[in-house]
């Protein structure tokens, strides 16, 4: 048995040394591994899958609200870039740059996208004419490069996978109405498959999108206490469309500006699964999101029937997501590389099972075992794994809960965002002093102006001055 530890003892506890723990189980899982390439990874087959998940899960209600996919170029023209002053500012830092094709210097130094707006407003300002053209409801998935200082595996990195959605609308109620659209989705998918409770809200001006208008975002809370922007969804008036020239005729024949909009998540929603639910054993994937739903272990294997009643239950089990473990290791072993890769439910069934007409289901979240027929045991499955999402949020929630806190003065802010990590709910006067302060002292942002305001005081928490808002604050990835 000692061989079976192997796994587990690798992996450093989460309350020794978060971090550490993170990392661990990202390799350990087998979820990437470093890239030659500093500060990029490779998305290994256990990764990508919950990659690719993901990506059906949003995919099909993005196109349920209309959406179509299309493909943009990765490279842009610094002369396009620079269209939008704000916009560039604000992505400046982390560009990189292309400057020769082959051997020869190109005339324009061209980008690796960062993020698309300008490419999208570019096409919009050939593509749209009339009203008739309107609404454009468009998304990419692809990947971006910024040239992050300190990269984390999911987290932050050089490169990474995600999706942008830019829309184009007659109106500016349109806009807003898509935007805010868009973040609801981006909400009940992390709440409805990921098992991950947020805060919805709207980002401060300091915090906000550069070149939007307004900023709207989900806030969640992880394991260690630090936030995660989950997901945002942009608002950019008809700036845009003024600094490219994107207008169409109206019903009056009058020229109009379009209104936009632009959203999007990332792979570090995987940072945020492994954040948020794992534990010392390694990864615990939500059940709506896992590649593998259910692993068969067959117990004492090499006895006549029993490989055979694996795979006849994996025949049974075969509306989920569902493999045999049939390899030559020990069931010690099968039942520890489970739990590390989070695999939501296992099935053990051996001689004296098939004996019986029952197995044995384990469950990842809470390791509790349940003996159930094998006439029953489709039917127990799915329930099973309703009752272990269900659970996985709730648990997640009641976390958030107990690791939100007031402050009405800057003392206790100060006091409790060094002792107790967390989002702390604390009133703010609007001005950005006051969060410039909050930061340099504190280390803690803004994360969000939630949707659901409360009147914690009338005075603002840094200032004194008459408060206009409450913010989630907290320190964050």
């Amino acid at each position: 048995m000692a061989n079976d530890k192997k796994l587990v003892e690798a992996i450093t506890s989460m309350d020794v040394d978060f971090a550490q723990w993170y990392t661990d189980v990202v390799k350990k899982a087998e979820l990437c591994d470093y890239a030659s390439v500093k500060g990029c990874m490779v998305i290994k087959p256990a990764g990508y899958a919950i990659w690719e998940n993901i990506q059906k899960e949003l995919d099909a209600r993005f196109k349920a609200t209309g959406v179509e996919n299309v493909y943009m170029p990765m490279f842009i023209p610094e002369s396009l870039l620079q269209k939008e002053k704000d916009h560039v500012e604000g992505f400046a830092p982390e560009v990189a740059w292309v400057t020769h094709g082959g051997l020869e210097e190109l005339q324009e130094r061209m980008c690796v996208r960062p993020t698309s707006e300008t490419l999208f407003c570019d096409f919009y300002a050939k593509d749209i004419q009339s009203y008739r053209d309107l609404p454009k409801l468009y998304n990419q998935w692809c990947s971006v490069v910024r040239w992050e200082k300190t990269t984390r595996p999911f987290l932050r990195s050089r490169e990474f996978l995600w999706q942008e959605g830019h829309t184009a609308h007659a109106t500016a109620e349109e806009a807003e109405v898509r935007t805010i659209q868009m973040l609801n989705v981006y909400a009940d998918f992390c709440e409805e498959v990921l098992a991950i409770p947020v805060i919805k809200g709207q980002k401060t001006d300091k915090e906000k999108f550069a070149g939007a208008e307004a900023t709207y975002t989900i806030e969640s809370l992880m394991h260690d206490g630090k936030a995660l922007q989950s997901g945002t969804s942009h608002n950019f008036g008809d700036g845009f469309a003024k600094a490219f020239e994107i207008q169409y005729a109206a019903k009056d024949n009058t020229l109009q500006y379009v209104h936009q909009t632009s959203w999007g998540m990332t792979t570090r929603m995987i940072g945020a699964i492994i954040m948020v639910h794992g534990d010392d054993n390694g990864l615990v994937l939500p059940p709506r999101i896992a590649p593998t739903q259910v692993m068969i272990v067959p117990i004492q294997q090499k006895k006549e029937g029993v490989l055979d009643k694996a795979f006849e239950l994996k025949d049974v089990l075969s509306n989920f997501r569902v493999k045999v473990d049939d390899s030559d290791k020990s069931p010690g072993w099968k039942f520890s590389e489970s739990e590390m890769r989070g695999i939501p439910v296992r099935v053990e069934i051996g001689p004296r099972d098939i004996e019986n007409n029952q197995a044995v289901l384990v469950r990842r979240d809470t390791h509790e075992k349940i003996t159930v027929s094998l006439d029953e045991i489709k039917d127990k499955v799915g329930e099973l794994l309703d009752e272990i999402h269900n659970s996985m949020l709730e648990r997640a929630r009641k976390h958030r809960e107990e690791h939100t806190y007031v402050a009405t003065d800057f003392d206790s802010f100060v006091k409790t965002v060094e002792e107790k990590p967390g989002f702390v709910k604390a009133m703010w006067c609007g001005c950005q002093e006051c969060e410039d302060k909050i930061k340099e002292l504190t280390s803690a942002t803004s994360r969000c102006i939630p949707f659901e305001q409360e009147t914690l005081s009338d005075k603002c928490v840094c200032c004194g001055k008459p408060a206009v808002k409450m913010v989630y604050w907290g320190r964050a990835y």
